[in-house]
């Protein structure tokens, strides 16, 4: 991969309106897939918003109305806000595109980060994003039966593509409310990437309350300030996210996802 360029956009009192985020990521992706520019990663803050992604559901929305935008990128419902890392990583990659790859991608990176500060984060599988994993609890036995449902069963932004020995088991009443430290939405269009991560590091929890975060409902949000029981600010997170998006962005083994062929019988 070509060296990153990062842009870092507006932070603290100059945040960045989601409109004109959105406006220049697609100025970079037309002028990436033209080769005009190099893969590049806007950082920024936004003023509160909620934004939600193609497959969010009425239900999920803001119940007393607050607007919310909509926007080209997959998964559900999310608010963006003050004391939220978010980055837009605009990237060319080989096609058919990898889409899973680039996601667990942005997860390694994020994981490093909240490594560097302290705090154990995973992958739960089925589940894109970054987590801090909720304690181990006791099952209720009935009859021989559990009462803890695995909500795979009724989640329909469970991913079966998200598996494997890097993700923790999908919390199947297993554990206490697991949490939910970054979100990750993205496009691909001609091969090339948009939108990307919201990693939270000190905001306002309570912006998640009017929503059904991501569309999943037994699961919590969680910040690095609250996490770690201390001040972080976004000021302190921006350089370790930069220096391990660049070492996991630039040093991947990039290749196009393996198209799967029946074979014909002999």
């Amino acid at each position: 991969m070509s060296e990153l360029r990062f842009v870092r956009m507006g932070f603290g009192a100059e945040p960045v309106e989601y409109q004109e985020a959105w406006d220049e990521q697609r100025r970079v992706h037309a002028a990436r897939f033209a080769d005009e520019v190099p893969d590049t990663v806007l950082l920024l803050e936004h003023p509160p918003v909620y934004t939600a992604g193609r497959r969010t559901a009425e239900s999920e929305r803001p119940l007393d109305g607050t607007p919310v935008i909509d926007v080209d990128r997959g998964g559900k419902i999310t608010w963006h806000g003050p004391g939220q890392l978010v980055g837009y990583p605009i990237q060319k990659l080989p096609r058919p595109v990898d889409v899973v790859a680039h996601v667990r991608r942005l997860e390694e990176a994020l994981i490093r980060t909240c490594a560097e500060f302290g705090l154990e984060t995973t992958r739960v599988e089925g589940r894109s994003g970054v987590w801090v994993l909720g304690e181990p609890k006791q099952a209720t036995p009935l009859g021989g039966l559990s009462l803890d449902l695995d909500p795979r069963l009724s989640d329909d932004e469970f991913d079966p593509r998200m598996d494997g020995p890097e993700y923790a088991p999908s919390n199947a009443g297993q554990r206490r409310e697991d949490r939910k430290i970054a979100a990750i939405g993205i496009r691909v269009a001609k091969g090339v990437t948009m939108h990307g991560f919201a990693l939270n590091v000190n905001p306002d929890n309570k912006w998640f309350d009017r929503i059904i975060p991501c569309g999943i409902r037994d699961a919590g949000v969680a910040s690095l300030a609250n996490e770690l029981g201390r001040d972080v600010t976004i000021e302190e997170v921006l350089p370790v996210a930069e220096r391990h998006l660049r070492d996991v962005l630039e040093n991947a083994d990039l290749r196009p996802r393996v198209i799967e062929t029946e074979k014909t019988p002999a």
